[in-house]
């Protein structure tokens, strides 16, 4: 079994569900009293919104290839970040580094390819939404992808809730609620399924607010490293 470098902390709580989902998935593959062997470095989020609300993409990039570094010379094999915004630094932790990166859209592109999808509606931080390079354009480059995203309003009320909500642990029925609505109308739209593109979201939704198949990046990434771990990806 390898070792998962986790850059984790943005925010905890699904930097929680990755841990839960990783030693489950294990100890489900392995039987008995196996659980998946994890390097966690886990970032004071505070820091990481306020230098991306500034702007300050670049010392950003830096918070992260430390803790890359980090992860690798204390025996990571591999490195996963739990966060879909922070996926911008993808380039500068790997020009770091000499393990690889899971990538999160990898596993999530290949899970809406599967099912025959390919119009995909994404939901997450304005800066997910927004810029192209963080998985918009892995997800058009490699697997062909066309993806909507909110506008005006919806965009700023799904990025509302993700920052004042979701990683401070609350998950309120009406925020679920309007972001059903906001579903549905990214469906009229054209859009054939929903990314659940911060890594919080998956803990608000639940599968009847949508009327289109539902992809959660969280679990399909923490899957995904199971498999690397294990050697069956």
């Amino acid at each position: 079994m390898q070792t998962i470098g986790m850059i984790g902390g943005m925010s905890w709580e699904s930097t929680a569900v990755y841990y839960l989902i990783l030693n489950r998935e294990v100890q489900k593959r392995l039987g008995g009293m196996h659980s998946a062997k994890v390097l966690l470095y886990s970032v004071d989020f505070a820091e990481i919104a306020a230098l991306q609300d500034a702007g300050r993409w670049r010392q950003a990039d830096e918070r992260m290839v430390t803790a890359a570094i980090s992860l690798e010379k204390i025996g990571a094999d591999f490195l996963v970040i739990c966060c879909n915004t922070m996926h911008c630094s993808t380039s500068a932790i790997e020009s770091a580094v000499h393990i690889p990166l899971l990538h999160i859209a990898d596993p999530l592109g290949a899970a809406i390819r599967k099912s025959g999808l390919s119009r995909p509606a994404l939901l997450g931080s304005r800066h997910t939404m927004e810029r192209d390079e963080i998985i918009r354009r892995h997800l058009r480059e490699r697997y062909c992808l066309s993806v909507l995203t909110p506008q005006g309003g919806d965009a700023e009320l799904v990025d509302r809730v993700v920052c004042e909500e979701l990683v401070r642990g609350q998950f309120l029925d009406g925020s679920r609620r309007a972001y059903a609505q906001i579903i549905a109308r990214l469906v009229g739209e054209g859009a054939d399924s929903v990314i659940m593109g911060c890594t919080e979201i998956p803990l608000l939704l639940k599968p009847q607010d949508s009327a289109v198949p539902m992809f959660d990046t969280t679990a399909l990434h923490a899957m995904a490293a199971v498999d690397f771990t294990l050697g069956q990806s």
